[in-house]
């Protein structure tokens, strides 16, 4: 897989795909594995350069090898469950935690898309980025993501109304909008937005409904004026009555 990174004022700057990705790399320079090959090298070198005086039973030969066996044996089974654990993460919306070599923390959220088994490692896919398991931070319900990003929107949405004091009939639709989402969302949904948030709603509902209230009544005496005017004859005084009337929002 082809690493591109960007440069900016002389300085590679890693993404945290590859952040995660160097530990792999890490791993193999380390010299720290060691694997039956190296384990029978070993033993050969001490076979060929025993104590001819004292030399070592057959016995411990065999006690030394039952032990590697075993710790050998205990890595496999590592390895098998960190694949089958990688293996169920298809699907799932997950949080990848990563360090940079300036030590800043990164965090990539996203669903992982299928998972790369190298050199006995797994390796997560989030829109065609490798990471390490090593990484994974926390694995999300899609029930509580979508209820949680639903009511990030909807706070967004709050954030972007006007002052109170600078409200007009015109902002009664967005208004109108943000209350209908927020209406319709279960209780569930309701529990992941913060009160500050819910109160701010209610107070612009009942904001607008009460200038809509004020321009209703104003549009009603405005008519009954004009009426008024009309019937005694006044048309100039019926016609500024009804120019009067606010405009609905």
């Amino acid at each position: 897989m082809a690493l591109v990174a960007q440069v900016q004022n002389g300085q590679i700057q890693e993404t945290a795909s590859q952040s995660s990705l160097k530990k792999k790399d890490e791993t193999r320079g380390s010299g720290n594995g060691m694997d039956k090959d190296a384990f029978l090298q070993l033993l050969v070198a001490q076979m060929q350069y025993q104590d001819p005086l004292e030399p070592t039973s057959n016995t411990e030969y065999v006690a030394q090898y039952a032990q590697f066996s075993q710790v050998e044996a205990i890595n496999a089974m590592s390895t098998s469950m960190d694949l089958s654990r990688a293996s169920a993460l298809v699907g799932q919306e997950v949080y990848i935690k990563t360090t940079d070599g300036s030590g800043e923390t990164k965090y990539v959220q996203g669903r992982v898309d299928y998972v790369v088994y190298e050199g006995g490692k797994p390796y997560l896919s989030i829109d065609e980025a490798l990471y390490s398991l090593e990484d994974l931070d926390t694995v999300v319900d899609p029930t509580y993501q979508a209820a949680y990003d639903k009511a990030q929107s909807l706070n967004k949405l709050i954030n972007e109304f006007p002052l109170l004091t600078n409200m007009t009939l015109a902002d009664g639709a967005r208004i109108d909008e943000v209350a209908g989402i927020y209406s319709a969302m279960s209780d569930y949904e309701k529990g992941f937005v913060d009160e500050d948030a819910k109160s701010a709603i209610a107070l612009y509902a009942a904001r607008i409904a009460e200038m809509r209230r004020r321009a209703e009544e104003a549009a009603e005496t405005a008519q009954e004026t004009a009426a008024a005017d009309t019937a005694s004859g006044d048309t100039e005084d019926a016609t500024e009555a009804a120019e009067a009337v606010p405009a609905q929002g």
